[in-house]
């Protein structure tokens, strides 16, 4: 039975104690980075071993987004710009459909299928740089309809987006990467600059949770796991019913061991708990705390899956038409 954890690898190839880790604990899926990476065929190959040993159905994610995150680089991928880069030309939309279009493409052929975009955070002046200019826009209206753009580009390539991160990152002082964000701004503040971009997509198959604290909604935990953050909030005010996977939990903003970041993020309301550096001694006991994908989260899961049907593009045309419209701004 698949269990609801997604976990990281090691390195460039699939080791023999990872195959028999992937097998047996069954997650639903991975997540690579660019230590994983290192060319077209080096990637489709493991991408090929990682379902071998998970099934055909495994979702393979990456986090795509052009600018300063960017797991597939040159010499083997294109460079694409960073979120913020569309605000400075004619059709900002059109570009960041035609950008995740083409990053879809580059997915594709290699064997990865979801890809962790679009950023919908909403930064403000004041706030660490962890976001900045993955960042669409700092209007939370520019940034759902920049951010839907993107979504859709990628589902046209047959990719599944993963909005992140809910409810909001964009006025966190610290980098949550090395500490515990806390936001102390009053909630009618967040429901109108930080939630706006969630609420207009709600709709997207996935989502991925923020490890930060809201004191004026749930001063005890980060929202990742918090159960009035999600019920409330998530599920609630923003109105999300897709499949929600925490952000990774080897990040420093969680504390506890392994197995209680994920029965806490589960028992909150998270469907998958993410784990992302690819340290099996880590990996073990997030797989020990994530139980077996059933009911809604399950549902949730096979809902995000069977959208995974892309159309056929002129990619000659598509980099051309995106490589002058950037060049222009």
């Amino acid at each position: 039975m698949t269990r609801a954890f997604i976990c990281g690898l090691e390195g460039i190839a699939l080791l023999p104690e990872e195959k028999v880790f992937l097998r047996e604990a069954a997650p639903w899926g991975v997540i690579l980075f660019r230590r994983n990476v290192e060319s077209r065929e080096q990637l489709r190959a493991l991408t090929e071993s990682v379902r071998d040993a998970l099934g055909w159905q495994a979702p393979v994610l990456v986090d795509q987004e052009g600018g300063r995150v960017q797991r597939l680089a040159a010499p083997h991928w294109r460079a694409y710009p960073s979120a913020s880069a569309f605000a400075s030309v004619d059709d900002p939309e059109r570009m960041a459909w035609l950008g995740a279009r083409l990053m879809a493409h580059d997915l594709a052929e290699v064997g990865i299928d979801v890809d962790c975009l679009p950023v919908l955070d909403t930064p403000i002046e004041g706030a660490h740089a962890v976001i900045g200019d993955r960042a669409y826009s700092r209007d939370p209206a520019q940034i759902a309809r920049r951010g839907r753009a993107a979504a859709e580009g990628l589902m046209a390539g047959g990719v599944l987006p993963v909005m992140k991160h809910v409810p909001g990152h964009g006025r966190a002082k610290s980098d949550s990467h090395l500490e515990l964000p806390v936001v102390d701004a009053p909630r009618a503040e967040l429901e109108a600059v930080d939630f706006p971009p969630f609420t207009a997509n709600a709709d997207l198959p996935m989502a991925m949770s923020a490890h930060v604290v809201f004191t004026a909604i749930d001063p005890s935990a980060p929202a990742t796991q918090s159960r009035i953050v999600i019920d409330e909030v998530i599920r609630g005010r923003i109105g999300f019913d897709g499949l929600l996977m925490t952000d990774d939990l080897s990040m420093k903003a969680l504390s506890g061991t392994f197995r209680e970041r994920a029965e806490k993020s589960i028992a909150a309301g998270c469907d998958i708990v993410l784990h992302c550096n690819g340290k099996l001694d880590e990996a073990r006991p997030v797989a020990e705390g994530a139980p077996t994908l059933s009911g809604k989260a399950l549902a949730r899961a096979q809902a995000a899956l069977a959208l995974r049907k892309g159309q056929d593009i002129d990619v000659v045309a598509a980099i051309a038409e995106f490589e002058s419209a950037m060049a222009a701004a």
